[in-house]
């Protein structure tokens, strides 16, 4: 649809190009070989070039009757190929289809550090999920117009396309995105799309998903940060429903989304504190101003510690994840404004 539409509107600007072109050349020659005014000139162009008949302004002399057989023969069927293009082009404009992709667009070109699922399948699906109850912006790139016009609603935002092709990608505004969350079934198309991904936005973090072993590593040598295996990640987690069931409830408990159940955050630095100053765990006192606990530091060069002491120094750069009810991970937002 993307290129159809430009198409359209490039065809209406040639049209028009020789529309002017046309009615300037009659223009100029009825004023040269009839010596008519301006605009005679003008009149005798429009009623020649439509062929409604009407008579001329002042008989024609010889040149100027081969004049005119040179304007009928090359101004008719430019004149109604330009009328075909416009109406065409007006009427293709109320299209439902049309619409609804100038709505999507103008939606995208607000975007910004947004996340990009692409596919919506069950991994898009979830992700889809995840990323409401965070409130965080996303598109999702799908490419089946039935899955589109079953889930399509106010909350989420389709764009419809093949993400393996680059324009797509970029429709969607890759260039100004966070995130992309890469969720096919084929590891063939994963790892195409993470190393288009890589190479149109450097700074972009990409997820993607894997079936295979074999292609883990390809898709991560491709650019992808994190690679997802779900069919292990269900088969370690049935098995640690047997070895340790009370510790995986409890661990599931904390991954349930919505919006009064989320009490597990990741909250950087910057998000805390404007002034850049480090400070410890002990100093901004998050317990007893919050009721949330700090169970995880990650230190600016990526090194991560669990259950940091109180005197762990916060440095800019850095992330802290906390535990709490979703009442106290309200008041944490809020206290620090979040």
């Amino acid at each position: 649809m993307i290129k159809i539409y430009n198409w359209g509107r490039k065809k209406v600007y040639i049209a028009l190009i020789l529309l002017i072109v046309v009615i300037l050349i009659g223009v100029l020659g009825f004023r040269f070989f009839s010596d008519y005014s301006w605009i005679d000139a003008l009149y005798m162009t429009v009623i020649t070039m439509s062929t409604v008949g009407f008579s001329e302004v002042h008989p024609l002399d010889e040149n100027a009757k081969l004049f005119t057989i040179f304007l009928i023969a090359t101004s008719v069927s430019i004149f109604a190929y330009s009328v075909s293009v416009i109406t065409d082009y007006i009427v293709s404009k109320n299209d439902p289809k049309r619409v609804q992709y100038r709505k999507i667009q103008k939606m995208i070109h607000k975007l910004e550090n947004h996340i990009i699922i692409i596919g919506y399948g069950r991994n898009g699906k979830q992700s889809a999920v995840k990323l409401l109850a965070y409130n965080k912006p996303f598109i999702i790139i799908e490419k089946d117009d039935e899955i589109i016009e079953r889930y399509q609603n106010d909350q989420l935002l389709f764009l419809k396309g093949n993400a393996t092709e680059d324009q797509v990608l970029i429709e969607a505004g890759i260039k100004n995105a966070a995130c992309l969350i890469c969720t096919l079934p084929e590891d063939a198309d994963n790892l195409f799309i993470v190393l288009s991904a890589r190479q149109i936005n450097k700074k972009l973090k990409i997820i993607s998903r894997a079936s295979e072993d074999a292609s883990y590593k390809k898709i991560r040598l491709a650019g992808a940060d994190n690679v997802i295996m779900p069919d292990r990640i269900g088969g370690d987690h049935m098995a640690s429903l047997v070895v340790v069931p009370d510790l995986i409830e409890f661990l599931d408990n904390l991954s349930i989304v919505g919006k009064r159940s989320i009490n597990i955050e990741e909250v950087s630095f910057e998000d805390m504190f404007d002034d850049h100053q480090e400070r410890t765990i002990l100093n901004i006192d998050m317990r007893s101003r919050t009721g949330c606990t700090i169970i995880g530091y990650k230190s600016p060069n990526g090194e991560y510690i669990v259950n940091p002491e109180a005197s762990t120094v916060l440095k800019p750069g850095s992330k802290v994840v906390v535990l709490g009810r979703p009442e106290q991970i309200n008041l944490l937002n809020k206290e620090f404004n979040i």
